[in-house]
């Protein structure tokens, strides 16, 4: 959900799901599996890409590359630093709580249950 609420408030073309990218130029075509078979959407750079299990092979680390990870120093940096402004831009403007439900009633008999959805709710 994060990139699609990303490109909907950038105002980016997006492509979800993608298990092949390919990019050329100022475009890239995103290819993903739908129900159907696959699907190829062109979109025209910037764009928001999110990706599916099946776009790579992950790698994993090694011991010894752990351990020299382990020994770096790491820089703390915020988002100023980067010159994001992280303050929120949503306005709450009220909050109410949901109606109440009435209470049900219990019938006596099937008939009776029938009569009420006829006459009463009008679904029958």
């Amino acid at each position: 959900q994060t990139g699609q609420m990303l490109a909907a408030l950038s105002g980016l073309s997006q492509g979800t799901f993608a298990s092949e990218v390919v990019v050329d130029n100022d475009k890239v075509q995103v290819t993903r599996e739908i129900d159907g078979g696959l699907q190829t959407v062109e979109l025209t750079l910037p764009a928001i890409v999110t990706t599916d299990l099946r776009l790579n092979e992950p790698r994993y680390a090694k011991l010894p590359d752990i351990m020299k990870a382990k020994k770096k120093p790491m820089d703390i940096k915020t988002p100023a630093d980067l010159g994001v402004e992280v303050a929120s831009k949503v306005t709450l403007l009220k909050v109410e709580s949901p109606a109440e439900r009435k209470g049900g009633i219990k019938v006596g008999s099937v008939d009776e249950l029938v009569d009420k959805l006829k006459n009463e709710a009008k679904v029958l």
